[in-house]
């Protein structure tokens, strides 16, 4: 079966390169897979998670976009002075910290790629500079734009190495050319770190929040909190996500690596009660008043490790029949996957945008006493090499579960 499936997509995958639509497509790294028809990309891709994850089971097709450009409703820019002496702002070449100027993205939402643009004209007229990371001096890092998609609503985080900014003054000036930004805030990070967001912030215009409408619940957003950066595809994912669950409105549900709750509140108007567990303060913050805001009272959610929550529940004896899991790309760490296969709950859900630590991971649960029953991708970032997947684990019965134990599966 697994055979049959990568055939399918051979034919696609012998067309020829095209020339890739994006200028910058060499120098940025963000774009992997622009030099191919998009007919191509998802063939690649359905290839790729028939290659890690097709001994496990039948491959489903792979749900691809109607229009895969401008998808990114969260935009980052880091600033920098040019040869010039020119300020600009872009992105980090791949595996570097030299800035690649970018003026438009084929991927970015195409109003916060104006509102950066601005933003990069005003620091000019305010003679504010770029921070320099090699000789500490400068004041602005980055400017981070979140939109929501549903409700068009807009957030502007301007992050600099100090609080001393000009706040009132930048801010009329940054609404008098974009007077559809709900909100602004100005992030301080002053460590020599990676990390685009600094722990302080402050409000400087409107709630300090966004809100969002997905999957029928409206979700606060923060400048810290994670959220889906494709809101078209999210709702698929999520969608796929429920059908595999297959929720009769009696089920205990946990929700781990929960982030805002997304996926629990979703889930909530299905299930019988909501746990959500997060380590993200901010987060689980958001996640509560989304719970409020939507009037779900059958989700709680807790800041805790999510394997030591589940541990707990299993000494205490209290059950879970369907835990969804959605780790960043390093996949779930062997505590986790442990605390898993002490709880056992019924069924698994466990979407991953990283095949290859997903691939690893299934292979703790499958010699757990799980099976994978459904494998679906979906193309949540066009253009680029990475790939999300949702894959359905049912627990094995004692006996099925001993003699199966540590085997992998080439079909259903």
């Amino acid at each position: 079966m697994k055979e049959n499936v990568l055939s399918e997509t051979k034919a696609a995958l012998q067309g020829e390169e095209q020339p890739a639509p994006c200028p910058l497509y060499r120098k940025c790294g963000g774009c992997q897979l622009q030099n191919m028809s998009y007919e191509r990309q998802l063939a690649w891709k359905q290839s790729r998670v028939i290659e890690l994850l097709g001994r496990f089971g039948r491959v489903q097709p792979i749900v691809g976009m109607e229009r895969p450009y401008h998808y990114r409703n969260k935009v980052q820019a880091a600033f920098a002075i040019d040869r010039r002496g020119k300020i600009v702002s872009g992105v980090y070449q791949s595996s570097t910290h030299r800035v690649v100027p970018v003026e438009t993205c084929l991927t970015e939402d195409e109003t916060a790629d104006e509102i950066i643009g601005t933003v990069r004209v005003l620091m000019k007229s305010f003679k504010l500079s770029p921070f320099d990371e090699r000789t500490g001096r400068g004041l602005v890092r980055h400017v981070l734009v979140k939109r929501g998609f549903s409700s068009g609503q807009i957030m502007v985080v301007l992050v600099t190495v100090s609080p001393i900014f000009p706040a009132k003054r930048f801010v009329r000036a940054l609404l008098e050319r974009h007077p559809a930004i709900t909100t602004v805030l100005l992030n301080i990070n002053d460590r020599r770190t990676s990390m685009v967001l600094g722990e302080s912030e402050r409000v400087l215009y409107g709630p300090g929040t966004i809100e969002d409408t997905l999957c029928g619940c409206v979700f606060r957003i923060s400048a810290k909190s994670f959220y889906q950066i494709n809101p078209v595809q999210t709702e698929v994912l999520y969608g796929k996500a429920m059908e595999l669950a297959g929720l009769t409105g009696e089920e205990t549900v946990i929700d781990a690596y929960c982030g805002v709750g997304t996926i629990g509140l979703i889930a909530s108007r299905r299930a019988g009660r909501v746990i959500g567990v997060e380590v993200n303060r901010d987060a689980v913050r958001d996640a509560v008043a989304n719970a409020k805001r939507n009037g779900i009272q059958n989700a709680r959610f807790y800041c805790t490790d999510a394997g030591d929550f589940m541990k707990r529940m299993a000494a205490e004896k209290q059950p879970a029949d369907v835990l969804f899991m959605d780790p960043p790309r390093a996949g779930s760490d062997g505590a986790f996957l442990s605390s898993v296969l002490t709880l056992c709950p019924k069924r698994v859900v466990y979407i991953s945008c990283n095949p290859e630590t997903q691939a690893r991971d299934l292979r703790t649960l499958v010699r757990g006493g799980y099976r994978v029953r459904a494998i679906q991708p979906v193309d949540m970032f066009p253009h680029t090499n990475h790939v999300e997947t949702i894959c359905l684990l049912e627990r094995l019965s004692g006996r099925a579960a001993r003699k199966d134990g540590g085997r992998d599966y080439e079909a259903f």
